[in-house]
C-alpha cells in the first residue's frame, strides 16, 4: 500500500490505474482516521468489489463546530497505515489541512438544504455543509466508481446519496451495515472518550432501537408510539442525556406518523462530554420488518 500526501501524486496514481486497466473499478473509503473494525469492513467490502481501493484519512476542520472536538479527535497515522494495508487498501491518501484548503477556508461550499435541517444538522450547525464539501472535493480528486459509507452515520449517508443523485456524480454510493461490539454499541472512533461507567451505559442507545424494532415486529405502525418506546429506554439510564429519538422516512428524514416503506429509527444522547448516535435502517412492508443494508 502506498501513502500519498499531495494532490498531484494522487491524481497521477489514479490516472495510471485508469491507463493500465480502463475497466478496473476504483473503490473509495473516506474516513477521518483512527480506524476501527467498522472502517475495516468498508475497506474489505471495497477490496472484494473493486480492482483498486483508495482510503482517505483526513480530519476535516470544516465539519467541526467551534466548541467540538477537532483538536482532540484521535489521530494515529502509523496505526491507520497498518490497518488499512491489512484490510486491502492500495493507496492511503493523507493530506494536510494546507493541502486540502491551501487558501484557508473555502470561498465555495456545497449547500445541503432541508436534509440537514433536522437531527444532527440541527445540533451541529454547518456540520453537513463541511461534510458534503469535503466529500465533493474528494470525489473530484479520486474519481471513484464506488464509494463506501457506514450506515452508522445514517443522515450523512442519506445526504451523500442525494448529493450524488442531484449533482450527477458518476459514483455508486454503497452503504454498509453498522458494525457493533458484542453488547450492541456501534463502533465509533469517539468511543475512546468513554470512561468505564459510561462505556457500560453506552449500549442503551442500541437497546432503545431494539425496543422499537420489536414493537414494529409485533405490528405497531404508529410513529409516536415507537418514539415513546425509545425514549423510555433512554430515560431509564441515569448517565444518559437524551437528545432525540425519531422515526423518519429514509428519503426525506421527516418524522413519520404511520410507519411503512424505507424508514430510519434514530437516537442521539450524551454521555458526559461525548455525543453518541445510532440508528436502524429498516424496510417495513407487508412481508414484515427487515434490515435495508446487508
Amino acid at each position: 500500500m502506498e501513502l500519498v500526501q499531495d494532490i498531484p501524486t494522487l491524481r497521477d496514481r489514479i490516472a495510471r490505474w485508469r491507463r493500465e486497466d480502463p475497466d478496473g473499478r476504483v473503490g473509495f473509503v473516506p474516513t477521518m482516521g483512527y480506524l476501527h473494525e467498522g472502517h475495516l469492513a468498508l475497506i474489505r467490502r471495497a477490496r472484494a468489489e473493486c480492482r483498486r481501493v483508495v482510503v482517505s484519512v483526513f480530519v476535516n476542520p470544516l465539519q467541526f463546530g467551534p466548541h467540538e472536538d477537532y483538536a482532540r479527535y484521535p489521530r494515529d497515522l502509523d496505526r491507520d497505515r497498518r490497518l488499512a494495508a491489512a484490510a486491502g487498501a492500495d493507496l492511503l491518501f493523507h493530506p494536510s489541512v494546507e493541502v486540502m484548503y491551501p487558501r484557508g477556508e473555502p470561498g465555495v461550499f456545497v449547500d445541503v438544504g432541508d436534509l440537514a435541517r433536522r437531527w444532527e444538522g440541527a445540533r451541529r450547525p454547518g456540520h453537513f455543509r463541511g461534510v458534503v464539501t469535503v466529500v465533493t472535493k474528494l470525489f473530484h480528486l479520486v474519481q471513484p466508481d464506488r464509494a463506501y459509507f457506514g450506515q452508522k452515520d445514517a443522515q450523512q449517508a442519506v445526504i451523500i446519496r442525494r448529493m450524488v443523485a442531484d449533482l450527477d456524480f458518476p459514483v455508486e454510493v454503497v452503504v454498509c451495515p453498522t458494525v457493533r461490539e458484542p453488547d450492541g454499541l456501534a463502533l465509533s472512533s469517539r468511543n475512546v472518550y468513554l470512561d468505564r461507567r459510561q462505556r457500560q451505559a453506552a449500549p442503551t442507545l442500541y437497546r432503545a432501537l431494539v425496543a422499537a424494532r420489536r414493537r414494529l415486529e409485533a405490528g405497531e405502525r404508529e410513529g409516536p408510539a415507537l418514539v415513546a418506546a425509545m425514549e423510555a429506554v433512554l430515560r431509564a439510564e441515569p448517565l444518559l442525556e437524551p437528545e432525540y429519538a425519531a422515526v423518519v422516512g429514509a428519503s426525506d428524514l421527516e418524522p413519520l406518523e404511520r410507519v411503512e416503506g424505507e424508514v430510519l429509527l434514530l437516537v442521539a444522547a450524551r454521555l458526559g462530554s461525548t455525543r453518541l448516535i445510532d440508528n436502524l435502517w429498516l424496510v417495513v412492508d407487508a412481508a414484515g420488518v427487515r434490515d435495508r443494508w446487508t
